[in-house]
């Protein structure tokens, strides 16, 4: 049996929501231009916004909650910079391996579509594979590469919502270079003192943290940092007509060297460069200041 809703549902479902924003919402915050996706730890950029509202996911129809520690699960309704550019975050996501399928995973991106957002800047936390990336580097992403999409489980499966966006959507030019190349301009006005770099972002569904195998793969394949979100986000944007900047935080090390052999009877600590969900919201949190002043610099210019 198909997990999918079927398309007229779906659409009617998408109304619901979008109704729901309309009569909760006043007049001047009804037409953001931006969507912001918070990732773990980054929640923070909402404080970014003046006169903010916001709506928890729980009270919007057909909304599914989060349940990852680091998202809080709401969008809130403001305006950045000295621009006051309209703008909506998304205070939490949704992810594939809570047990949510892609359609509503990404339904958010749908409705806030509806509502008139034309850019969405996602962020997230993510391993580095490529060597040199340490804990606390930004990485832009410029390219990605779709795992679960290569076995089937792609957000654009089953009948097309022509009213969005076409059958097949190309994504050679998912990640937007005009929006790329005002991000470094303003971490070098910013004199922004970490690593900054572009890559690969390698999406796998999780939630394991990747084997000392795969990360092998992984940087094989030409991934240079993984995580379990953004790409389905990103391909529903680009769906939906949306210009995408996208963002990794590097908070940790992928651990890439193959494993001690049993044949060896010396000790060695397998837990060294373990990876945990602590640590990526330590160090989210720890470059968050330098994420939001970038962020807003960005949006404001939008």
């Amino acid at each position: 049996m198909s997990d999918l809703v079927p398309p007229e549902q779906y659409l009617q479902q998408i109304q619901s929501a979008l109704a729901y924003l309309e009569n909760e919402l006043p007049r001047s915050h009804l037409s953001p231009k931006s969507l912001i996706i918070c990732g773990s730890g980054l929640g923070g950029l909402s404080s970014l916004l003046q006169d903010a509202i916001d709506i928890p996911y729980s009270s919007i129809p057909n909304f599914q909650t989060s349940t990852v520690p680091g998202h809080e699960g709401k969008l809130s309704f403001g305006f950045i910079g000295s621009n006051r550019v309209a703008v909506v975050c998304m205070v939490g996501r949704l992810h594939f391996y809570e047990g949510y399928t892609f359609q509503e995973t990404t339904f958010p991106i749908r409705v806030l579509s509806k509502l008139g957002v034309e850019t969405l800047v996602v962020t997230n936390a993510a391993g580095g594979v490529r060597p040199g990336f340490k804990p606390g580097d930004l990485m832009v992403i410029w390219d990605h590469l779709n795992i679960p999409g290569f076995a089937g489980y792609h957000p654009l499966r089953g009948p097309n919502l022509a009213e969005f966006g076409v059958r097949f959507q190309p994504l050679s030019d998912a990640y937007d270079l005009k929006l790329r190349q005002l991000f470094f301009r303003k971490c070098k006005e910013l004199q922004i003192s970490r690593s900054v770099h572009e890559g690969t972002y390698f999406y796998a569904s999780g939630p394991t943290f990747e084997s000392r195998a795969e990360v092998r793969a992984i940087h094989l394949m030409g991934g240079d940092a993984v995580g379990m979100s953004t790409v389905p986000e990103v391909i529903v944007a680009r769906h939906s007509g949306l210009r995408v900047l996208a963002l990794s935080l590097i908070t940790n090390a992928a651990v890439i060297e193959y494993p001690p052999s049993g044949m060896d009877e010396q000790h060695v600590d397998m837990a060294e460069g373990i990876a945990s969900h602590a640590e990526v919201l330590e160090y989210a949190n720890e470059a968050s200041k330098d994420v939001e002043r970038i962020i807003e610099a960005v949006v404001n210019d939008f």
